[in-house]
């Protein structure tokens, strides 16, 4: 049974509550407008009876709330029966279905448009296309960080979505009104102006900026609707990046599948209009479920900080010995990370203990490679053994492991950038490639080339179910791993996977080659008769290695970030995707220059049937292999995360890859 106390507060305290305009309007007008909420009739009678002169505000005490110190977007704790799981979940899958279908339903056609509108080569469409996916994919990175340090995920994903629509608006008139876009007769496209062609890409970016606070906070903030500290949220939590991705490809399906189709058939301000409708469409069902979100309260304004601090900490205490006591390291009680402000009967828990990768200097395990561990550690000294506050350093046991996880991640995510290369052929030169094969299918009726993308996401939609359904369950007997294998295993899976998927991609390309030598096919634009299924099974394939690799990267930066920076710490995901992208422009932009100088023949020329794309796949296939030699490397010497999870009868639980590990009270060894 919940008691509900109201307070009066003055117009003074009220300012001080409100804090600025934004955050009222979402407190006052938005569950008065929507009656969505429980204390929408309350709220409403405050803001009639006070004129706005005062703050009312509520006190719940009751039994039931959240174990992790989630709150709603009023900043009162949750019953965890009544908000977040499946239920809340819901909402934002549905809204990650819709976007999803408004950015492939842009991504996977561009570098067609560029080239049949805006009459752009080769090489440069591919580069801008990988620019701009880049620049998507990295502006994430800032979005995180102003979610984490400022705004909150849901306020940043609010702004930013904003943005995003207003992108797409623009876009949708750059191909539609005559003013904005090249005039065409009869299929051929004029040369495009220069404020024409200013405009289109102004949309572009626009949009990039839009979604980089989106991504890296709806997924994040997807994962924050449960409770760790309750075991079966926590396991219903491990299935929730699968499903995520699996409402991502679903929306990429319909995009590939169906607005690809209308772009090139029934006109591109309509396939570009439907995913701006679809994108709004998304918000309103976001916003549906406002009342029942979970939102985590951050205890650091700015949690990167230490990232500066900690080195610079470690470096003043260089010339002190590690010492082999645990209590010489400045860490707080257990009971620190627990939060009290509502009642010493409702603890909850703000952020959690990280317990040290290593013991200390008797650790028989120690190596050379943990040398900058060792030094890590000296920022968390306490200055001449001296237990007093005032001579404790910045820098506390959690906040050292914090810092060296990420550098772990980093060294994980250096080892992605390679397979990010590999993903953006899909949405370029697999399609330019496409666009040179028999793609009639049954009398006049012409498969576009970016619709095979449709199967990069019917294999994903396929797999989905049949890893968390079987694969899981099946290895979770064996492993007795929550999630089967490790996150790295997972990932080690689906990067073998891409390689034997770049090999199938050499392979079909010396086929290609060999039926235009034998047919004599060597114009641009004639049609080599081979079929355009014969690139299927690399569709298929990068689709599998997805199913391990991006979904197991997204849970594995998430996961193993630290708890104040999860956003920020899920942009290893999109920056590594932005970066490979880039790097795929570099390499595209080189290849041609270096293999195109002197007069010789560009492995990627304008005329893919007199060029030799297949050496170019040869070559990524090459350095794919490499990079999965050093990921194999990278992930055996990565350490996993060790979290402080519970204390109960003195003992205290720590979270290591899932598994639930009894340890002294003090956290401080493993």
């Amino acid at each position: 049974m919940m008691t509900w106390h109201y307070n009066y507060i003055s117009p003074f305290r009220a300012i001080n509550k409100i804090y600025h305009f934004p955050f009222f309007l979402y407190n006052i007008v938005f569950p008065a407008i929507f009656g969505l909420s429980k204390l929408s009739p309350y709220i409403v009678w405050c803001f009639l009876q006070s004129s706005l002169s005062s703050y009312c505000v509520m006190e719940a005490k009751a039994a039931g709330y959240t174990r992790d110190g989630t709150v709603n977007l009023w900043g009162r704790p949750v019953l965890a029966s009544e908000t977040g799981k499946w239920k809340a979940c819901s909402f934002l899958i549905g809204y990650e279905a819709f976007e999803r279908m408004a950015f492939y339903g842009i991504a996977s056609n561009l570098v067609n448009y560029l080239t049949t509108q805006l009459h752009e080569d080769t090489v440069s469409s591919v580069r801008n296309v990988n620019n701009w996916s880049g620049a998507v994919w990295m502006t994430p990175v800032l979005g995180a960080y102003i979610a984490d340090s400022y705004l909150g995920r849901f306020w940043t994903f609010t702004v930013s979505s904003l943005i995003y629509v207003m992108g797409m608006m623009f876009l949708t008139m750059a191909v539609s009104l005559k003013s904005f876009k090249p005039s065409c007769i009869n299929g051929i496209c004029n040369k495009a102006s220069n404020s024409q062609i200013a405009f289109f890409y102004i949309s572009l970016y626009t949009i990039a900026i839009g979604s980089g606070g989106t991504k890296p906070n709806i997924s994040t903030f997807g994962a924050d609707q449960f409770d760790d500290f309750d075991p079966h949220e926590k396991q219903l939590k491990a299935s929730f990046f699968n499903w995520w991705m699996f409402s991502s490809f679903l929306g990429a399906l319909v995009a590939t599948l169906g607005l690809v189709y209308i772009q090139e058939n029934l006109g591109w301000g309509l396939g570009y209009a439907i995913p701006t409708v679809g994108l709004v469409l998304s918000l309103f069902i976001f916003y549906f479920g406002t009342p029942i979100y979970r939102r985590k309260v951050s205890k650091t304004k700015s949690p990167a900080i230490y990232f500066i601090q900690i080195p610079f900490a470690a470096y003043k205490n260089r010339k002190f010995q590690l010492p082999t006591d645990p209590s010489q390291l400045h860490e707080f009680e257990p009971q620190h990370y627990t939060n009290s402000a509502w009642g010493k009967s409702y603890p909850f828990h703000l952020e959690r203990n990280i317990l040290r990768t290593y013991q200390l200097d008797s650790d028989p395990h120690m190596d050379s490679n943990s040398c900058l561990d060792r030094f890590l550690d000296k920022a968390a000294i306490k200055y001449g053994g001296n237990t007093d506050a005032s001579t404790r350093p910045p820098c506390t046991v959690t906040q050292v492991e914090g810092t060296k996880l990420v550098v772990g991640m980093a060294i994980i995510w250096l080892v992605t950038l390679i397979p990010s290369t590999i993903w953006a052929q899909i949405n370029t030169l697999f399609v330019k490639q496409g666009t040179t094969l028999d793609r009639s299918l049954g009398g006049q009726f012409q498969i576009p080339a970016a619709s095979l993308g449709s199967f990069v996401t019917l294999s994903m939609l396929l797999s989905v179910p049949l890893y968390d359904r079987y694969f899981v369950p099946l290895v979770r007997a064996r492993t007795k791993n929550p999630r089967g294998i490790t996150l790295l295993q997972r990932l080690g899976i689906g990067f073998l996977i891409q390689v034997i998927a770049i090999a199938v991609a050499y392979a079909v390309e010396v086929k290609r080659m060999h039926v235009i030598r034998v047919h004599h096919v060597n114009g641009p634009k004639e049609i080599v008769p081979m079929s355009i299924f014969w690139l299927l099974p690399q569709y298929v394939l990068l689709g599998i290695a997805d199913v391990f690799n991006a979904i197991g990267l997204l849970e594995f930066f998430y996961d193993q970030s630290p708890e104040d920076m999860q956003s920020l710490g899920t942009t290893f995901f999109t920056s590594g995707i932005g970066v490979g992208n880039f790097l795929n422009s570099f390499l595209v932009t080189m290849v041609d220059k270096v293999t195109g100088r002197n007069g010789g023949k560009s492995w990627i020329a304008d005329n893919l049937n007199d060029c030799h794309l297949d050496y170019h796949y040869g070559f990524l296939m090459v350095i794919s292999t490499l990079n999965l030699g050093a990921f194999l490397w990278a992930s055996c010497k990565y350490i996993y995360k060790k979290e402080y999870v519970e204390v109960e009868e003195g003992c205290v639980l720590n979270m290591v890859e899932g598994q639930a590990i009894p340890t002294p009270p003090l956290g401080l060894q493993v």
